[in-house]
């Protein structure tokens, strides 16, 4: 059954799955340890627990769909870095609260549209950021869980590649 722009809707009771259980649980196993290694290297390093938490949303859109353009490279890191700027920004010149918080995720919308990297928790970073009175300290930090997460997306498509292997051994490379 289709609904309006294109989107499916499937039925409770003709869902599948896209994998077997194992296949799934293999998938979600790299992002959970990355997720955490990343909460591990924040808390280590900082107190800055809630930079973690936009991480952690891209880290399950990878899981969820890894070949989406939403969780390309290119569009997560984009996304994310867009969000960082227009958050730290806006906190600079409005000061930290509701009316940075609110221009910094419009712009990181705006901007992520145009330019064709949209990915969803970059605009939650956008916001975070706006939110937060101490910047400057922060998108070090946040840059550097950001390439952690960066490299689940080489991880998990290398996890994707050999589970069809595994699952598919006959089909071709």
């Amino acid at each position: 059954m289709k609904t309006g722009a294109g989107y499916h809707w499937i039925p409770p009771n003709q869902r599948r799955r896209r994998l077997s259980i194992r296949g799934e649980l293999t998938l979600a196993l790299l992002p959970t340890i990355t997720v955490l290694i990343a909460l591990a290297f924040i808390d280590v390093l900082s107190s800055q627990r809630l930079l973690f938490v936009t991480l952690a949303a891209s880290a399950f859109l990878i899981y969820l769909d890894p070949g989406h353009t939403t969780n390309e490279i290119r569009t997560l890191v984009a996304g994310q870095l867009i969000g960082v700027c227009a958050g730290a920004i806006t906190g600079w010149l409005f000061h930290p609260g509701f009316v940075a918080a609110g221009s910094a995720m419009v712009i990181t919308i705006f901007i992520m549209v145009v330019g064709d990297v949209v990915h969803p928790p970059g605009a939650a970073t956008s916001m975070l950021f706006g939110l937060s009175s101490d910047n400057a300290s922060q998108v070090a930090l946040f840059g550097a869980a950001l390439a952690m997460v960066a490299l689940l997306v080489l991880l998990q498509r290398a996890t994707v590649w050999l589970l069809a292997r595994l699952e598919h051994p006959d089909a071709p490379q």
